[in-house]
């Protein structure tokens, strides 16, 4: 079903002026914003007036954290990595404001009748496709000649008619078979908690820039990939080589094209403020049918369970995989810190400093931008590797303060019965240590698994990350929050009770005197 060029501002002018003052209409061509003098601008005080010390919340790198950074910085701003969260710390009463692509409040006000639009317009810049300024392919060239013809043919505005819907309508899915393509595929960064830009639907990418970036993969003759990670972790992964483009409704602003190049802009999408709505609206509904609802919104519509199983599974693979490399690599850090030979015991002494002195997730994106920037390996691969080496320096220490405390004559008694040494390791040194740092190590093992959520930022869906997506679907800023907690105090009560009737047998602890 084609949506015309003029049916998109007619609709969004619609509904602008059931919110009283309208804003400017969305458009796809970035050079047919309405100039001069805003209406809605009129009578109002300036912005910085406007907001004076309230308080706004912005998406870390985004737009809107610019625009305020660079021209009104006298506003007090908080950061989130995520624009569901800032939606909740709304919601919570934590923020007066947030600002956001007019896209994005549209959803979330569509979603909440908490919320409402600020009618203030404040920018018009627009998207484009952001490419590496290093990139020799000539793909910046090759993207903005297809962006040209879309324009002209009206495929451009076709694929803003699938996307932006305000009639109440479903979106328009189009498909598109890539069996046929061969070589390389262009992989795209995206941020998908952004409805209906780009976003998870029935359990894969969707939106106006995954259209946009199929059909221009299809003109291109390329199978088109999508890295979906955090917004502020794009244009890093664009400069080491992750990913050959960015759609991610990301503005050409003059930082970013001090680091990236970008295409014409082929969509614009205007900030605006998100407030809490003045009407109170009270549920008549009880509280276990209000939990019924979130539970069928959250988890069983579109299949959302599988996002949280499937993310279940690389949370677990990750924990045990790293687990059992850092158990081994922390036993060979060990020995090396108690050797004698100092070249020896200087390394591990350097290596558990660093890893335990730099905090997790700037480990994992030096590992994931940095170190392994020019390997193809997939974030689950780097994930498991990073905190294997982190765990690593945390036991190997445990494992040392254990075999010292115990004493020297337990050594020696082994010696005296005809052991030798490595026998009188396994046999006698190894059993007791064991006890001592077991209840250590079974709380190291709780804390990696914890760890693990930090893993959106190298664009791996763990089992944190599903609860976002599901929240920038829902806008609910609670349910699945709070789902994704209860799944993870399960993990660790299963997780306590197997360490702990392994480990009976084992070291001989029981409930009683562990």
């Amino acid at each position: 079903m084609k949506c015309s060029i003029l049916r998109i501002p007619l609709l969004l002018l619609a509904w602008n002026l059931l919110m009283i003052m309208p804003l400017p209409a969305l458009t796809s061509d970035g050079l047919s914003v309405p100039s001069g003098q805003d209406p809605v601008q009129e009578g109002l005080k300036p912005i910085e007036e406007f907001l004076g010390n309230k308080t706004v919340g912005v998406m870390t790198g985004s737009l809107g954290e610019i625009l305020l950074t660079e021209q009104y910085p006298q506003v007090p701003l908080q950061r989130y990595d995520d624009i569901m969260d800032a939606i909740a710390a709304l919601l919570s009463m934590k923020l007066d404001y947030v600002l956001t692509a007019y896209t994005t409040a549209f959803v979330a006000v569509r979603n909440n009748s908490g919320l409402q639009i600020v009618p203030r317009h404040l920018t018009n810049e627009g998207a484009g496709v952001a490419v590496s300024k290093e990139n020799k392919t000539g793909l910046l060239r090759q993207i903005d000649s297809v962006l040209t013809v879309f324009k002209a043919d009206g495929t451009l505005e076709e694929i803003v008619g699938h996307w932006i819907r305000t009639d109440g309508t479903d979106y328009v899915v189009p498909d598109f078979p890539q069996e046929n393509f061969s070589g390389n595929p262009l992989i795209v960064g995206t941020a998908a908690n952004r409805e209906p830009i780009c976003f998870i639907r029935n359990n894969r990418i969707a939106g106006l820039d995954w259209e946009l970036m199929m059909r221009i993969g299809q003109a291109l003759g390329r199978k088109v990939q999508f890295e979906d990670m955090k917004y502020a972790a794009l244009i890093a992964a664009l400069q080491s080589g992750k990913i050959d483009a960015i759609a991610s409704n990301m503005t050409a602003t003059a930082e970013r094209k001090k680091q990236v190049d970008f295409s014409q802009v082929y969509f614009m999408n205007p900030q605006v403020l998100v407030e809490r709505s003045q009407a109170k609206t009270v549920s008549r509904d009880s509280f276990f049918h209000r939990l019924a609802d979130s539970f069928r919104n959250n988890v069983l519509k579109e299949k959302r369970y599988l996002l949280i199983l499937n993310g279940l599974k690389v949370t677990l693979i990750i924990a045990l995989c790293s687990v059992v490399l850092g158990t081994l690599l922390g036993a060979g850090i060990c020995f090396m810190r108690m050797s004698r030979r100092r070249f020896y015991s200087g390394f591990a002494k350097a290596y558990i400093l660093f890893f335990r002195a730099i905090p997790q997730v700037v480990t994992l994106m030096i590992m994931f931008y940095v170190i392994f920037s020019s390997v193809k390996v997939s974030g689950v691969v780097v994930s498991v590797i990073t905190f294997a080496l982190i765990f690593a320096s945390y036991s190997s220490e445990l494992f040392r303060t254990s075999l010292q405390s115990i004493p020297v004559g337990q050594k020696e008694a082994g010696y005296a019965l005809g052991f030798s040494k490595v026998q009188t390791f396994f046999n006698i040194l190894l059993p007791q240590a064991a006890r001592v740092a077991f209840p250590v190590y079974k709380g190291e093992i709780i804390s990696l698994v914890k760890m693990t959520a930090i893993v959106g930022y190298v664009a791996v869906q763990d089992l944190t990350k599903a609860g976002d997506i599901i929240r920038s679907r829902t806008f609910d800023a609670f349910f699945p929050l709070v789902l994704t907690a209860i799944i993870y105090l399960i993990i660790i009560w299963l997780l306590t009770q197997l360490m702990d009737a392994v480990a009976r047998p084992a070291t001989g602890t029981t409930a009683g005197n562990r």
